[in-house]
């Protein structure tokens, strides 16, 4: 009898135990599969789905690319970045599914910031986001342009974010790529000449 309750006891606690030693994601010394420049912007990286969008039902890897002047209301690159979305398969991307995912996206990362940055409830807004597929880009699979309206959390007043989507499938890959460019700047706006050159220097392989 006690051979059965300690192979039962084992059979409770392994699973458990090989759980624990999964290593987590380590955004900073992760190597992604493709080139995306690295000098002269902030960089973050994190696992999807995402902590604070798990709606959005895909895996992958999310990469960012902050200007220098992202998160300084003063500097004319205030809110412009970029994120780049690995995702495993070949999800279905349209201009309907892309809104959706934004909003959910905006909405999480406002949500987050509510009670750390003590944004008062009457000032939350939901997120907006209206795109159209516009001429596709060389090398895109498929290119998307709009705005993003919603809730600037770090200045706490509403903020309309201009956005290019690119749609791209690497050669041999069985993973899509989704990369998103935003500022509240219009596209003649000199920081779009930084984020431009962004994409047109990425390459599929390192």
């Amino acid at each position: 009898m006690n051979k059965y309750i300690l192979i039962l006891l084992f059979s409770c606690v392994c699973p458990a135990t090989v759980a624990q030693s999964q290593p987590a994601f380590d955004g900073p010394s992760w190597k992604p599969p493709y080139y995306l420049e690295l000098d002269g912007w902030g960089i973050e990286r994190f696992l999807i789905p995402i902590d604070f969008a798990p709606s959005i039902k895909y895996s992958g890897v999310e990469d960012v690319r902050f200007t220098r002047g992202w998160g300084d209301e003063k500097s004319p690159e205030y809110w412009s970045y970029a994120f780049l979305w690995l995702l495993d398969g070949n999800p279905t991307q349209t201009t309907a599914i892309i809104q959706k995912n934004l909003n959910v996206y905006y909405d999480g990362l406002v949500g987050r910031n509510i009670t750390k940055r003590n944004i008062p409830k009457s000032l939350v807004i939901k997120t907006q986001t209206k795109l159209r597929a516009i001429k596709t880009e060389k090398g895109d699979l498929q290119t998307f342009a709009g705005t993003i309206n919603m809730l600037d959390y770090m200045g706490q007043r509403p903020i309309i974010l201009q956005a290019l989507i690119h749609v791209k499938k690497c050669p041999g890959s069985s993973k899509t790529i989704v990369f998103y460019q935003v500022s509240p700047k219009l596209v003649t706006d000199p920081v779009w000449i930084k984020l431009k050159s962004l994409w047109a220097g990425f390459k599929c392989t390192v």
